[in-house]
């Protein structure tokens, strides 16, 4: 048997085959795995034979889940097609087969509109990978695209789309061709629905199509949301062990309830709760003392997920490491941080769907509890439905628990706008005493008109709305308000709420969530005239029975009922009840869209039901989704803004992840120094405690770590002041050569270094030893001749891998006589490699290339330029149907021209001024999954829209070209400077120095910075940059701006200064 178990485990094969029904061996494995001894075949009970079986299993069940694309539909009986009409018995939908010519050739319906739908029943749950159309055969009739739907029970249908946002697919060009999909997620689903946006404008809708996929079998049960669970016990016995895995599908109406409930040493617990419709990950600690009844206060670890309401499958998994977890829902994956106490706790009893108390044994009653559905719960690899189907001892079956989904029949109707609308009957004559109307909703939207009807006796109307996201009722006769009532708030949070509208007996009543969000009360009666309009009003109302000076309703509705009578939403679609106008019925579209949210940098993302908003105030970031950072990259970029010394915000990285510094910037040197203070700059003298041997110093920095790393990293030089005064205190060098002192610095908590400032890594040497002039030649510092007098051993620390210090540890401290005291100075960097890093093009057809540049949902491009050319491509990245490109398209115009799969899409900017004046012009373009924004100088920005339903997906295969084109267009001929994509600075000198036509730098700064030199001061070019020489000048600082000089400054320019002093 050893040999079999490195091929394959038995068990896992037989619960493979269990889902494999259609397996030739899986007879064969039932009797072998689950016979008594002694009861199954002897040729059965040999290892070998066992040993075929499962090695052919595991081959047969590995081709089977590699392969995925049978047709599903080509062999389907007639009875298995649904469709809202037919244009005749030839038209019928089971003639829809792709490649088929029975009947008409397809199915077409009676009439040709966004109403139509065509429905296939799969027979059971299927994974579908890929969908094909194909137009009516020898016809005019075809699709130019459609949407996809899909469901397990025929009803509560829900939309596939593409990259979460796109909703339609592209259909056919021609009656016969073959347009195939495939899904970029594969669906689980019984049933598909197809509904036709667009067709043939010189025909009608006509539709062959086949869907492909493979069999899907899974492990089902249902909880009811009471004591109901499925309850795990683990092996008493260490474990130990590093790694956890839980995962399942499950789907339920409700909003709130517990998952998942592990519990293990110490009482120490971790939960997964709906809350909302949100997954929430809880840390519960033991009571002390332990308590059936109550428990500590749940720590929320994390929150993910939205929606999860919505009677659909969603797919939930939790990794645990040894010091975080993995969490994930759906598509959307966290890493989430656990307290060090759980990075060694083991899991002892793992409840679901409710909570068992681990020492009782009982369930703990709470209204929370779980109602829905649950597939394929595994642990670790173990199937835990199925060990419950076959009464494992380890897993214990609480309360009324069934192996099926039972699923309630919940029909929801969409007001997706601007058109929509519902109109019902309304009252009947025996029931004119008044009005009776329930129904729920959900929405983002924070106004919209919910209901609407005419008051036939009293000639006034009834509005029941949204307004500030609370209800309203008003009720206007001849223009005038008799009546305001309003009731709840915030109801636009996107959860289902209930409103009840009664009018009986004199008094009016409106209600919400069942009194709980609000009610209000008015000693008035109203009856409902012959019709109710829900969502909105037709667009043409001759009969006036509708009106609505409000914004139109969008979001769902469901559960309508009328004088408590409940609507009948399928009768409805298939007009057979009221009428209705751009509604989807039998599903419910909301979308959160700031699930995840795409504001980054911490904006805070709101929504209305189109459209996301990211506030971004206080996130040092702006633009549409926080993208951009606000901030200069430097404090040398704050120079050359005309910027003066002072406290600025810098942001190392732009869009990158590492968040904004605050920092001093001194300009008064010629050199641009950005200086970051830490906790202790003075000097310090040292006083060791009693009994001690040691003084440790740790220094904390007012920037974070990588802020710190990345500000050192793009400088040019950093450097620090490190200095030791003592008196009979010894630093570094001792007859055993192990140094009394040392300190650390570099990344982290930093390495030991056992060198003083002003000497050289590794030397163990003070400045002095260094130049040969300590007080004592027989040692390399000052300090280390060990006299009574004061000496000082000080100097800069300019080795940038072991900056800034970390800490400092001074050891000859203890002996009599013994005085010191430190200082270290604040971190000093000067330069910016990134913001000077140029490439001069010397041809049109000379270019630098990168690799692919990855913007797949935000991408952010800056630069700066100086030409004498009126056009050129500064950038061009290719994909296969997708690019990006920004160029000079005329000597005043900027263009910034980009595709996602929706088109091509421009934004441009417009100069006054030419652009090709060999002076430098900057450079900022964004794109986002809202809008592409482009700025130029200082002038406004302009924006592009994105579509609202389209692509998003920014797809790029080829190289990237800097100052050329693959396209055959123009190239660039001038300079390209700091040119940075999501705050990464592509390094264009080190490319040049190897590429023919380019070089690297670009000089002549003056003709561009030169007017910031003020009072007669010269600017002076640089290799990189330019200084302002106030030599001339009355005036000094950075800009030769501030403060009269006197004394010599005025000597050397032989200036007289007189002063007339007038008598009063």
């Amino acid at each position: 048997m050893s040999s079999m178990k490195k091929t394959c485990s038995c068990r896992q094969t037989r619960k493979c085959l269990t889902k494999c029904q259609f397996s030739p061996l899986k007879d064969q494995l039932e009797q072998l795995t689950r016979s008594p001894p002694g009861r199954a075949s002897a040729s059965l009970r040999k290892p070998a034979a066992v040993f075929i079986i499962c090695l052919a299993a595991c081959r047969h069940f590995k081709h089977l889940s590699e392969v995925c694309d049978s047709a599903l539909v080509s062999n389907l009986p007639p009875s298995s097609f649904r469709s809202s009409s037919q244009l005749s018995s030839s038209h019928a939908p089971g003639f829809a087969k792709l490649n088929r010519r029975d009947g008409a050739g397809g199915w077409s319906p009676l009439t040709s509109d966004r109403y139509q739908w065509l429905e296939v029943s799969l027979g059971e749950r299927t994974k579908i990978t890929a969908v094909a159309t194909q137009g009516r055969y020898g016809s005019s009739d075809w699709l130019t695209s459609y949407l996809l739907m899909f469901s397990d029970t025929g009803h509560n249908w829900k939309q596939y789309r593409q990259e979460d946002s796109t909703g339609s697919f592209p259909g056919n060009s021609n009656a016969d061709s073959v347009v195939q999909y495939k899904l970029q997620q594969p669906a689980i689903a019984r049933f598909l629905r197809l509904i036709p946006l667009d067709w043939n404008p010189n025909g009608r809708i006509g539709l062959r199509l086949e869907t492909y996929g493979c069999p899907y079998t899974s492990d089902v049960v249902s909880l009811d949301g009471g004591s109901s669970s499925l309850v795990y016990r683990l092996s008493p016995g260490p474990r130990r062990t590093s790694r956890d895995v839980i995962s399942l599908k499950f789907k339920t109406l409700r909003n709130s309830g517990t998952l998942l409930h592990a519990e293990g040493e110490g009482g120490r617990s971790l939960s997964l709760e709906l809350e909302r419709g949100k997954l929430q990950l809880l840390l519960r600690q033991a009571s002390s003392p332990p308590s059936r009844t109550s428990s500590p206060e749940p720590r929320r670890l994390a929150s993910l997920g939205s929606l999860l309401d919505d009677q659909h499958w969603h797919h939930l998994a939790v990794e645990r490491r040894s010091s975080h977890l993995n969490l994930t829902v759906d598509k959307h994956t966290e890493r989430v941080q656990i307290p060090a106490e759980f990075s060694h706790w083991d899991v002892e009893q793992l409840s679901v769907g409710a909570v068992l108390d681990l020492r009782s044994q009982k369930p703990v009653v709470s209204k929370r509890n779980f109602h829905g559905c649950l597939e394929n719960l595994l642990y670790n690899g173990l199937n835990l439905i199925e060990l419950a189907k076959h009464n494992d001892h380890q897993v214990a079956v609480v309360g009324n628990v069934t192996f099926s989904c039972a699923e309630p029949v919940s029909v929801a109707v969409t007001f997706p706008g601007p058109q929509s609308f519902l109109q019902l009957p309304g009252t009947t004559a025996s029931s004119s005493a008044g009005i009776s109307v329930e129904f729920q909703f959900r929405t983002w939207n924070k106004a919209g008109l919910l209901l609407t009807f005419m008051l036939p006796q009293e000639g006034g109307v009834v509005w029941l709305h949204l307004s500030e996201a609370r209800l309203r009722l008003q009720i206007h006769k001849a223009g005038r308000a008799l009546l305001e009532l309003s009731a709840g708030s915030a109801l636009n949070d996107g959860q289902w709420h209930s409103v009840e509208l009664s009018s009986r007996r004199g008094r009016l009543t409106i209600a919400v969530d069942k009194e709980e969000g609000g009610v209000a009360h008015d000693s008035s009666s109203v009856t409902a005239g012959s019709q109710l309009f829900f969502g909105g009003c037709p667009p043409e109302d001759d009969s006036q029975e509708c009106t609505n000076p409000f914004n139109i309703f969008q979001g769902c509705m469901r559960l309508l009922s009328v004088e408590n009578q409940p609507v009948d939403l399928i009768m409805v679609q298939q007009r057979l009840l009221g009428n209705y106008s751009q509604l989807q019925i039998d599903m419910c579209g909301i979308i959160d869209r700031c699930s995840p949210s795409r504001c980054e940098h911490g904006g805070h993302c709101s929504q209305s039901w189109t459209v996301f908003h990211c506030n971004c105030s206080d996130s040092g970031y702006s633009g549409a989704t926080c993208h951009s950072s606000v901030y200069e990259q430097s404090c040398e970029a704050y120079k050359h803004n005309g910027n003066t010394s002072g406290h600025f915000y810098i942001d190392v990285d732009g869009s990158g992840p590492i968040k904004p510094q605050l920092v001093y910037c001194n300009m008064t040197e010629e050199n641009t120094w950005m200086v970051i203070q830490h906790n202790n700059t003075e000097l310090t003298r040292v006083h060791l405690s009693p009994g001690g041997h040691q003084h440790l110093v740790h220094f904390d920095y007012s920037s974070e770590e990588e802020q710190l790393l990345a500000a050192i990293s793009q400088s040019e030089h950093c450097e620090q002041e490190l200095s030791y005064q003592c008196k009979k205190s010894r630093l570094l060098n001792t007859p055993d050569g192990s140094p009394l002192s040392w300190w650390l610095g570099g990344p982290g908590p930093g390495r030991v270094q056992t060198y003083w400032g002003g000497a050289q890594p590794g030397s163990q040497q003070c400045a002095c030893g260094l130049q040969g002039d300590c007080v004592d030649p027989q040692h390399y510092c000052n300090c280390d001749a060990d006299r009574v007098e004061w000496a000082e051993d000080s100097g800069l620390l300019i080795h940038k891998e072991s900056l800034p210090v970390r800490s400092l540890v001074l050891g000859d401290l203890q002996r009599p006589g013994s005085e010191a005291a430190y200082r270290v100075g604040p971190l000093r960097c000067h330069g910016d490699k990134n913001f000077w890093n140029a490439a001069f093009f010397d041809k049109e057809t000379s270019y630098l290339h990168f690799p692919t540049f990855h913007g797949e949902l935000s991408a952010d491009i800056s630069f700066l330029f100086k030409t004498t050319a009126s056009s050129g491509v500064f950038l061009e990245n290719l994909g296969i149907k997708d690019f990006i490109r920004i160029e000079l398209s005329s000597s005043t115009q900027v263009l910034f021209s980009f595709d996602v799969g929706n088109g091509p899409l421009e934004v441009r900017v417009e100069s006054s001024a030419p652009l090709n004046d060999n002076r430098w012009h900057r450079v900022r373009a964004e794109r986002n999954v809202k809008e592409a924004s482009l700025r130029l100088d200082e002038l406004p920005a302009a924006t592009q829209e994105a579509p609202a339903d389209g692509h998003f997906h920014l797809q790029l295969n080829s190289q990237l070209f800097i100052g050329g084109t693959a396209s055959r267009q123009k190239g660039f001929r001038g300079c390209i400077r700091s040119l940075q994509l999501n705050g990464v600075t592509l390094d264009l000198e080190e490319r040049a120095r190897i590429t023919p036509g380019v070089r690297p730098g670009c000089p002549g700064h003056c003709s561009s910075y030169g007017s910031f030199c003020q009072n007669q001061g010269r600017c002076v070019e640089r290799a990189n940059g330019f200084h302002c020489d106030c030599s001339l000048s009355a005036y000094t600082g950075v800009f030769c701006h501030t403060g009269w000089v006197w004394g010599d400054q005025l000597s050397r320019q032989k200036t007289w200064l007189c002063i007339t002093i007038i008598p009063a």
